[in-house]
């Protein structure tokens, strides 16, 4: 068993009996060419060296998937780097958090714990600072205590959980039973909860009332925003004093749209091409609106200074539905030139939601190796029904450059596909199949409105097919 810093190198011949020996284990699954995986090795071997000089039940691991082949079969491993929980050999989840140090530090010590830590005086004050963000429930009855404990369920990779029934630390804290508190280490430090005592309401207070005030977009945060569902509000800015003068500014309108358009600034020096992805010039500084559930982007006017005034105003036009979403597009095709449609954000309506066609389409980047192996099949899929007089009338297949062009699906890796049927847009069907055409063709006949069984039809316009079905291919998406 060899050992490259605190992160263990296990093979076939360890695994299963390091795994085993250890109550909790982040394996990481690797190869040694993937990109991802140097950036995050760095990372890795921080947080295995903290959590190893003060949590010493909790192993990080790592296995090379070009090496450990069988092995990493074994545990189905599709893409690099794959990282999963063990809690022994049985109890197996994945890795949800983020590949920064302190996020795997903070994820794997909630997972060491239980859902809710039982507390007492002695180890209160010390839990209340244990995290970012804490939530202490301070109960009397168990009905109170059950619901407290499915929330935590619900978000203990987010969150440390605590709970206690004494009274008097109630008391000290303010609070009379039942009582939920969060404890922060940025802004108003503690928040007591106020709304009712149901999951669902515990559940958006703590997602809510984590978020900072003003916050930061980065890394280690950037999918805490989007999986919050509220729109998020980017103050690009490259210089200190901007920041400065810009908090002064933001921090009352932060404020006001407390839980309805979250806030924050981002450092253009490091992040400054993210700007492009929302509409943006990359000069600074920069104010935009992303619309989560949509993905639709509101640019500031970028030829006009960024003020008190116009941020209020802008702020304002989007609270109340009065500000016209940016769109970014390429130029539509003047002629549809070959079976595949090209798809733009100004044409996506016309013939994505065409109610009367099925229509398969495909969100591609043109950077995408797995996009550009899918090509050739993709084509020869859509030339099945393009080649039919009645059946184009029917059936669409259609591909959209994601990056270069605004379309209201969240993608979240590349290629995504899925399907439109007709009569039924706005319920798409996403395509979770092998790569081949037979596949994709079945697809469409079984979830598409007509039926229509292209593959059938390839089939006996071919006579004996030369069509290769390459069934089982383990193309894996990127992201």
């Amino acid at each position: 068993m060899a050992v490259a810093s605190d992160v263990v190198s296990l093979t076939k011949d360890d695994f299963a009996s390091f795994v085993a020996e250890h109550p909790l284990t982040l394996a990481e699954f690797f190869a040694p060419w993937c990109g991802h995986c140097k950036a995050l090795a760095p990372e890795y071997e921080e947080a295995a060296t903290t959590l190893k000089e003060k949590h010493k039940d909790i192993a990080l691991a790592k296995i090379d998937c070009t090496a450990e082949n069988e092995l990493c079969n074994e545990q189905g491993i599709e893409g690099f780097p794959t990282l999963k929980v063990f809690r022994g050999l049985d109890l197996v989840s994945p890795y949800t958090g983020q590949r920064k140090a302190d996020a795997i530090v903070s994820y794997m010590i909630k997972q060491s714990l239980p859902a809710v830590s039982s507390l007492d005086k002695d180890t209160l004050e010390n839990f209340k600072t244990a995290d970012d963000v804490v939530l202490v429930g301070y109960f009397s009855d168990n009905g109170s205590n059950q619901t407290f404990t499915k929330v935590a369920d619900t978000l203990r990779d987010s969150f440390l959980f605590g709970a206690t029934s004494d009274e008097k630390l109630a008391a000290n804290e303010g609070v009379t039973a039942p009582s939920v508190v969060m404890y922060k280490s940025f802004d108003d430090n503690k928040l007591i909860f106020s709304g009712d005592f149901t999951v669902d309401d515990l559940v958006n207070f703590a997602k809510l009332e984590a978020m900072p005030l003003l916050g930061e977009v980065g890394p280690s945060t950037y999918t805490s925003y989007i999986e919050s569902g509220i729109p998020l509000a980017y103050l690009f800015i490259d210089k200190t004093e901007d920041k400065e003068k810009f908090t002064e500014i933001l921090l009352p309108l932060a404020r006001k749209y407390r839980g309805v358009i979250n806030i924050a600034t981002i450092d253009a020096n490091m992040y400054g091409q993210h700007a492009e992805n929302i509409n943006l010039k990359q000069e600074w500084p920069a104010f935009a609106i992303q619309e989560i559930s949509t993905n639709y982007k509101y640019a500031y006017d970028q030829t006009k200074d960024i003020t008190k005034d116009g941020l209020t105003e802008f702020l304002g036009l989007f609270e109340s539905g009065d500000l016209s979403p940016t769109v970014k597009s390429q130029p539509a095709p003047e002629t549809q030139e070959g079976p595949v449609w090209v798809v733009t954000a100004n044409t996506y309506d016309q013939i994505v939601l065409d109610e009367d066609k099925d229509v398969l389409i495909e969100f591609y980047a043109t950077w995408c190796g797995h996009c550009k192996n899918l090509a050739p099949k993709y084509e020869e899929l859509a030339r099945i029904f393009w080649d039919d007089e009645e059946l184009k009338t029917k059936v669409v297949i259609a591909k959209v450059d994601t990056p270069n062009n605004d379309v209201p699906d969240d993608i979240r890796g590349f290629p995504t596909i899925k399907l439109y049927p007709a009569g039924d847009k706005s319920n798409p069907i996403e395509y979770e199949g092998d790569r081949s055409i037979k596949s994709l063709a079945d697809f469409v006949r079984d979830h598409g409105k007509y039926g229509i069984d292209g593959w059938a039809v390839a089939e006996k316009n071919a006579g004996e097919t030369t069509l290769e079905s390459e069934e089982g291919t383990a193309d894996h998406d990127e992201l």
